[in-house]
């Protein structure tokens, strides 16, 4: 007869974001092969990683992720790391916390026990129950204490996790990351309220990346790959109309407080790509969106569309020169003139610029341990000086990221790149409101007016 799990697909689907692309291939069950840890045990010995999952009821799971079954007879002195987590469900959502310990359940007089500093903080036993110390409460963020009695415990088999827990605790770490990162960005607020949304020009060649940066971000912010923006490839440029995306905070949320401007791609050849002509009108906020580029003709004030008078909101904040960085040695001197030709309008506006190489391969090597620094490899590396070199952005004003081009998954590694890359350019933006002119700003009205 065929034992079939209580664990649900979408759990299922929690658990590979949890620990990556996993396999699970059930090995006891209790009430199938009974209640006796020791059976537990002897089932699921020398199985390499697994995952017990205890079922308190319908919405709540307590399980934890071992190296080896066969360490948890009492009389191991092996050391065995353990990873915890809680499975909640809330309404249509499911919240999951985790914790590390650097000690694991043991047999202990016929009962699964895990005890810390001496004290019993987990047990499972014979009779269906399970118990939970204060702390794991706490930290797991669950609604009950003390012993329960419990639906079923499952033990699986985990193909598939990267190295060794090791991994999984960074990325644990790296998620939580990403969450303080959101959490900033979402609470960011324009330098002195000059303006209600930061503006960032995305300016690059054909296939760099600049509509899947914004496809990106998207997907970070909404919790899933999104595709709003649509790609082309590394020599045709999809991108014909200028485009000015703002981005919201989940499907339904409020508008975050940048929109992300994407451009018909930079071309080598001659009458080919964004018209040169164009950026000036570009930087200074005289083009609309949906405006149709024309390689060999400029937008002029005589277009029906331009913007004659542009406010501080309208105008770019911050401009980000997008480059594959697998293709930086690889630029011809005619695309090398052009971007330096953008640059040198860039700098005559005083816009605040940063560049942005995408295509990493593995963001997990770029970034250190703590996440808070990139740790490059000596290929980034040069790359990074390159392009210092050639269109004298400071390095540290140097980003990289691995956009979502064929990912269906979102990745925690990726996630920090792409939002720490977003939230410089915010900060380089602040740089530039910070430091223009009293008559550009407005600011000399506010202070001429009288006090009411």
């Amino acid at each position: 007869m065929e034992v079939t799990t209580r664990l649900t697909w979408n759990d299922e689907n929690h658990l590979r974001k949890l620990l990556g692309n996993v396999s699970l291939s059930l090995l006891y069950k209790s009430s199938v092969h009974g209640g006796s840890i020791e059976d537990m045990v002897q089932r699921c010995s020398h199985q390499g990683y697994t995952i017990t999952m205890t079922y308190i009821n319908e919405n709540m799971i307590v399980a934890f992720v071992l190296g080896n079954y066969i360490n948890l007879r009492e009389s191991s002195t092996e050391p065995n790391d353990s990873l915890w987590f809680s499975l909640q469900k809330k309404n249509d959502t499911t919240e999951i916390e985790t914790l590390f310990l650097n000690t694991a359940p043991k047999i202990i007089d016929k009962q699964l026990v895990c005890r810390l500093s001496e004290n019993d903080i987990f047990i499972i036993r014979p009779d269906n129950k399970i118990y939970l110390d204060r702390m794991m409460i706490k930290n797991l963020k669950l609604r009950f204490y003390g012993h329960l009695q419990f639906l079923e415990c499952e033990v699986f088999r985990v193909e598939g996790i990267k190295y060794n827990l090791d991994y999984t605790k960074r990325i644990m770490k790296a998620r939580e990351h990403r969450n303080k990162l959101l959490a900033d960005i979402r609470a960011y607020k324009p330098y002195a309220d000059l303006v209600s949304e930061i503006r960032i020009l995305l300016v690059g060649p054909v296939g760099s990346g600049k509509s899947s940066f914004f496809n990106s971000v998207k997907s970070v912010f909404h919790g899933h790959v999104t595709g709003q923006a649509i790609v082309g490839s590394d020599t045709t440029s999809i991108t014909e109309r200028y485009r000015i995306y703002s981005v919201k905070d989940g499907k339904n949320g409020k508008s975050l407080p940048f929109i992300l401007c994407d451009t018909m791609g930079l071309d080598g050849a001659e009458g080919a790509g964004l018209c040169m002509d164009d950026i000036p009108y570009i930087l200074k906020g005289c083009i609309p969106d949906r405006y149709q580029f024309n390689p060999r003709k400029p937008i002029t004030p005589e277009h029906s569309t331009f913007i004659t008078s542009p406010s501080l909101k309208d105008r770019i904040h911050c401009v980000a020169y997008v480059l594959d960085i697998n293709s930086i040695d690889n630029l011809s001197s005619k695309m090398l003139a052009k971007f330096k030709q953008v640059h040198k309008e860039v700098l005559n506006c005083g816009v605040a610029h940063v560049a942005l190489l995408t295509k990493v391969d593995d963001c997990s090597e770029i970034l250190q341990d703590n996440f808070l620094n990139l740790s490059r490899s000596m290929t980034s590396q040069r790359q990074v000086m390159n392009v210092h070199k050639m269109l004298g952005v400071p390095i540290s004003s140097i980003l990289m990221v691995g956009n979502y081009a064929s990912d269906l998954e979102l990745d925690p590694m990726n996630d920090i790149l792409i939002l720490s890359a977003l939230r410089q350019m915010l900060r380089a933006a602040d740089d530039f409101l910070e430091d223009l002119p009293l008559e550009e700003t407005g600011a000399i009205e506010r202070v001429l007016q009288p006090c009411i």
